[in-house]
């Protein structure tokens, strides 16, 4: 069995799927990469929560936005998926899923992203072209990308 994708408004995920997002997005985000930083920024009420399971464990996710919410774009954010499952390539699958998302979810085409500078290869991989100097974030070395 391959992971399952699921897409969900904040009301609409259950407390233990919520609660599963967050854990995998801790471990990720401020745990691996050692960086302590408000996860939980009052965004996630605003979009649209795609994740993938596989085998009743949630291992990939991102959050999906409108225009003018993250950025003038709709945009893709807090892209993760569980270092454990890093080898099944299932980060490029959850773009593609993301950028089909918000083209049927938003009817939109443009995608600004804030990319963590070490992942523009990926990015650009999925059509992302860097349109911004480097900046820190957190700490982290980030550059804005753009889908046109």
């Amino acid at each position: 069995m391959g992971i399952q994708w699921k897409i969900k408004a904040f009301e609409a995920l259950s407390v233990h799927e919520l609660y599963d997002l967050l854990r995998l997005r801790s471990e990720v985000f401020v745990v691996e990469q050692n960086c302590v930083y408000l996860d939980i920024d009052g965004k996630d009420k605003k979009g649209l929560h795609l994740f993938g399971e596989y085998e009743g464990e949630i291992v990939a996710c991102v959050r999906l936005f409108k225009p003018r919410i993250s950025f003038d774009n709709a945009s893709i954010g807090r892209v993760a998926v569980a270092t454990q499952h890093r080898d099944k390539k299932w980060g490029h699958e959850l773009m593609r899923q993301s950028i089909a998302a918000i083209e049927s979810e938003f009817n939109e085409t443009k995608i600004t992203i804030g990319a963590q500078l070490y992942l523009k290869k990926f990015y650009e991989s999925h059509g992302f072209v860097q349109s911004s100097e480097m900046y820190l974030e957190d700490g982290i070395p980030h550059i804005e990308m753009k889908k046109e």
